[in-house]
């Protein structure tokens, strides 16, 4: 199960089934999605056309940025141990103390927006990483500040590698 919001009030359960099919908030899903470039796709849902674009990414926060039909939506995506946490009382628990920032996925470092010493925030954008031809802002997992950064602009780096390093 996969929780999707655009805000706190607006909130979708996502079920994934072993055969393929997808329910939303227990009702069945049918859509025909047709890829038509890099972040691009072409979606039919109930007899309606949707042009989408994934704009922005982050794995890390699980949050996208999504243009439909030329509105921008900002989502945020919760999976079962984000829910368990949640429930819990433990949702910022995993964002305590956060050593490093690692990359998500392989891909070219294109913006470097912090400095060593630099005091961040959770959420404060850190680094652009270009994968697939999509920018995929990274951004703080939470308050720290800047000890050292491990790559430099135009550097290629691989899933997992340590881009900054928080003190």
């Amino acid at each position: 199960m996969l929780q999707v919001s655009t805000s706190p009030t607006q909130i979708w359960q996502v079920d994934y089934r072993a055969d393929g099919a997808i329910s939303v908030n227990d009702q069945p899903f049918a859509w025909d999605l047709m890829v038509v470039g890099p972040g691009r796709f072409h979606i039919l849902h109930e007899g309606r056309s949707f042009a989408a674009e994934v704009v922005a990414t982050d794995f890390v926060a699980k949050t996208f940025q999504i243009k439909l039909n030329g509105q921008l939506l900002d989502l945020q995506a919760k999976d079962r141990f984000d829910l368990l946490l949640d429930k819990l009382g433990m949702s910022n628990a995993a964002a305590a103390k956060v050593n490093e920032l690692k990359a998500p996925m392989p891909g070219l470092i294109v913006d470097i927006r912090v400095e060593p010493g630099q005091t961040v925030q959770k959420g404060d954008p850190l680094l652009v990483l270009e994968a697939m031809k999509m920018e995929n802002i990274l951004k703080s997992p939470g308050d720290a500040t800047i000890g050292s950064i491990k790559i430099g602009l135009r550097d290629n780096v691989t899933k997992g590698q340590v881009l900054i390093q928080f003190t």
